[in-house]
C-alpha cells in the first residue's frame, strides 16, 4: 500500500534550515504527489528545498476548507491505483492541526494507506511550551467565532473552564483580526486572568509574553496581520 506523509512547513519565511530536519527534504525529493492547503506556498516550499524536483512535473491537489470531499476521495483513490506515495502540507506548520489535511488523512486510513507524520514546527505546542501556563491539561479551540457576541460568549466560557479546571485554553484568529480579538479579550476577561500572546513564533522578531489581563490592558501589542496564538489560564 502507498504511504501518506504529513509534511510540516516553516511557520516563518526563511527559517527552514533551523526548524526542519533533513528527513523533510529526503521525503519531498522522493514524493511527487501532494495535497496542499495553499498552492503558491506549497510550490515555493518545494522549490526552496532544492531537491532537484521539477515543480511542473509534480502533482499538486488543492485541499482547503472549500474543497469538495468527493474530489479529494477521487484523487487519493487514483494515487492508490497507481501505487504512488503522497504528501500533505498545510500553509504553515503541521498539517491536519487547525488545517484541512485531516480530511485526506482519514480517507487514507480507510483505504489502508500507511500514514507517517514527520517532525516539524507546531505553533500550538511551541506557544504552550513558551507560555509558562499549565502544560499538563490544555485544550485547543482553533479559531473563535467571527460574530462579536458569539466570540464574547466563547471567551467567557474559556475563562470559566480555565478557572474551574486549571486548564490552559488555546486559540487563534485570522491575523488581520488579531487586534480586534485582543480588544475583546481585554473587555471580556477578568483582570487577574493570565494570558500569553505568542506572535511570529520561530521568526527573528518573535514575540512571547505572559501577563495578566490587567497588565495587558496598559500596553497592547500591535498584532495586525501577524500569525498569533493566544493562551488563557
Amino acid at each position: 500500500m502507498p504511504t501518506l506523509y504529513l509534511i510540516p512547513t516553516p511557520l516563518a519565511d526563511g527559517t527552514a534550515p533551523q526548524v526542519l530536519p533533513p528527513t523533510i527534504t529526503e521525503v519531498v525529493a522522493a514524493t511527487d504527489a501532494y495535497f496542499v492547503e495553499n498552492l503558491r506556498t506549497a510550490r515555493r516550499f518545494i522549490t526552496e528545498l532544492k531537491t532537484g524536483r521539477v515543480i511542473d512535473e509534480t502533482t499538486i491537489h488543492l485541499l482547503d476548507k472549500d474543497t469538495p470531499q468527493a474530489d479529494t476521495r477521487k484523487q487519493i483513490q487514483e494515487l492508490m491505483e497507481r501505487k504512488r506515495n503522497a504528501g500533505v502540507m498545510s500553509e504553515a506548520g503541521c498539517p491536519g492541526v487547525a488545517a484541512p489535511g485531516a480530511v485526506v488523512v482519514g480517507m487514507a486510513h480507510k483505504l489502508g494507506w500507511k500514514v507517517v507524520p514527520l517532525v516539524g514546527p507546531s505553533s500550538i505546542l511551541l506557544a504552550l511550551m513558551a507560555s509558562g501556563l499549565n502544560g499538563q491539561s490544555f485544550v485547543f479551540h482553533g479559531y473563535l467565532p467571527i460574530d462579536r457576541n458569539d466570540r464574547g460568549r466563547a471567551l467567557r466560557f474559556m475563562e470559566k473552564e480555565a478557572q474551574q479546571r486549571l486548564q490552559t485554553q488555546i486559540f487563534m484568529e485570522t491575523p488581520y483580526r488579531n487586534n480586534q480579538l485582543m480588544g475583546d479579550i481585554i473587555a471580556q476577561c477578568q483582570p487577574e486572568t493570565r494570558m500569553c500572546v505568542v506572535c511570529n513564533i520561530t521568526a527573528p522578531d518573535a514575540f512571547v509574553q505572559t501577563k495578566t489581563i490587567r497588565e495587558w490592558k496598559s500596553q497592547l501589542p500591535d498584532l495586525h496581520k501577524k500569525p498569533t496564538v493566544f493562551l488563557l489560564l
